[in-house]
């Protein structure tokens, strides 16, 4: 059963989602609960994308819901030196942020009025302007965690000048656990970054949003949410709706035959799964130490290997990734299944042979292991974003386990025998297992009948009908 059923609307809702399959995934899961609800539709899409796993998904999302109306907003051309980045996502971002005044007449242009629009997090502080020019109420869907959302909208609060911030060895924020300095992306520590110069920008608009969602449920996040329901951060906090766990939809892919078949055959809760997520990129080196980690565990595993930041640049075969002589080993070993392609992550993670999950700590991969109750080893990879703070609510939930001394953003090459060790640890701990089904049941009972996050799609429905 949906989480929407029984919850009728009438509002006309656009949603400009930003680039990246962390950020789409989220807006295209809520757009479905939205049109459960008898929402009123339009997807704004980008044109250009930046990678072709976004365009599929867009297709097939507007294929299984033809009631949608697709607007196409197509983005000025930049200079990349003009921005001082290389990250192709972070890019993109800046483009749609630079080509904002662009909606304007896009809005306008549709066949009936909006009634309000739901932006993405990085685009905030360009689409505002524009949507209050337009009176056209404007929520944010955050697609990170609570706990990462709470330092965003503490960040104006000790600020020294604008785009700048100073921060200590911890971050005090008022009713959450302190966030060490360690946890922060080196890019957000230097103000001169475009992921900080973006950063801040957002962080300035938060009170100027009339609601911010989250793809989070209160039993993963309770302290957290209590203290933005509270207004405890910020004073001038607008309403926050947990609207989470956003469930997976069977038109994010085409089953993963291969794999699927595979872990039919291993036995219950055998498997580890291995993924570092749709953006990360892992050096052949880290790769094959990671490798030779899985054949020293003795686990049986499923591991997505990825090299590059874009998947349409993926040209290397397994065997040159690898190298020879450690896909030798896999194969007459028979101990895993190594793939490349992209895979439905949450067809793996609810398969019952999945036992154990090796993640980056992205915040969709969380919410879904949460879902499904598979325990995390937590190896944050990138330099670029929440990840070790997602790391923070792994641990203080008992979903996980956390390796702080794995560096991350650094020239660093874990060895195989370590990470072999760890995932024993991950795949022999009765009491992560017993944890993690816990939290699977609290997240199914959010996403049941009268649960949390069919409670707040009401709320939230019934706010925009007094702002009407």
């Amino acid at each position: 059963m949906s989480n929407s059923d029984g919850i009728h609307s009438h509002h006309h809702v656009a949603l400009l989602p930003s680039s990246g399959m962390g950020h789409l995934i989220p807006f295209l899961r809520l757009a479905a609960s939205l049109v459960h609800c008898h929402c009123q539709l339009t997807l704004i899409t980008l044109d250009p994308v930046v990678s072709f796993a976004e365009s599929q998904l867009i297709s097939r999302f507007l294929s299984a819901f033809p009631q949608v109306t697709e607007k196409r907003f197509t983005l000025l051309p930049l200079d990349p030196a003009t921005a001082d980045c290389t990250d192709p996502f972070a890019l993109h971002w800046e483009t749609i942020r630079r080509s904002a005044h662009l909606l304007s007449p896009l809005i306008s242009s549709l066949s009936s009025p909006l009634s309000l629009i739901i932006t993405d997090i990085v685009l905030m502080s360009s689409v505002i302007p524009i949507t209050a020019n337009l009176c056209l109420p404007n929520y944010m869907l955050f697609t990170s965690s609570a706990r990462m959302f709470s330092l965003l909208a503490y960040l104006p609060s000790i600020a020294v000048d604008h785009g700048s911030f100073q921060f200590g060895n911890v971050i005090e924020i008022p009713g959450i656990p302190p966030i060490p300095r360690s946890s922060l992306s080196p890019l957000l520590l230097n103000s001169n970054t475009l992921f900080a110069k973006i950063f801040s920008d957002n962080s300035q608009t938060i009170s100027k949003v009339n609601g911010v969602l989250i793809n989070t449920f209160e039993e993963l996040e309770e302290q957290s949410l209590h203290t933005l329901t509270g207004a405890k951060v910020l004073e001038e906090l607008p309403p926050v709706f947990a609207v989470g766990p956003l469930l997976p939809c069977e038109f994010e892919g085409q089953e993963s035959p291969a794999a699927l078949k595979w872990l039919e055959e291993q036995k219950e809760g055998s498997v580890v799964y291995v993924s570092f997520g749709s953006r990360t990129a892992t050096s052949k080196e880290q790769i094959r130490e990671l490798g030779m980690g899985l054949v020293l565990s003795g686990c049986k595993f499923l591991w997505v290997v990825k090299t590059k930041i874009v998947d349409k640049e993926e040209e290397d075969g397994l065997d040159e990734i690898l190298g020879h002589d450690l896909m030798q080993r896999i194969t007459s070993s028979n101990s895993g299944l190594v793939v490349k392609e992209w895979v439905n992550q949450w067809e793996i993670l609810s398969h019952k042979a999945v036992g154990g999950f090796v993640s980056h700590c992205g915040w969709n991969s969380v919410v879904e292991a949460a879902l499904y109750g598979v325990p995390l080893l937590a190896w944050p990879q990138r330099m670029f974003g929440d990840q070790r703070i997602n790391v923070e609510v792994i641990e203080a939930i008992g979903l996980g386990l956390c390796v702080k001394s794995w560096k991350w953003g650094e020239d660093v090459v874990l060895k195989g025998e370590e990470i072999g060790d760890k995932i024993k640890d991950l795949m022999s701990s009765e009491s992560l297992k017993l944890e993690a089904a816990r939290i699977s049941q609290e997240a199914k009972k959010a996403v049941g009948v009268d649960g949390s996050c069919q409670d707040t799609l009401k709320k939230l429905l019934q706010s925009w009908k007094k702002s009407e």
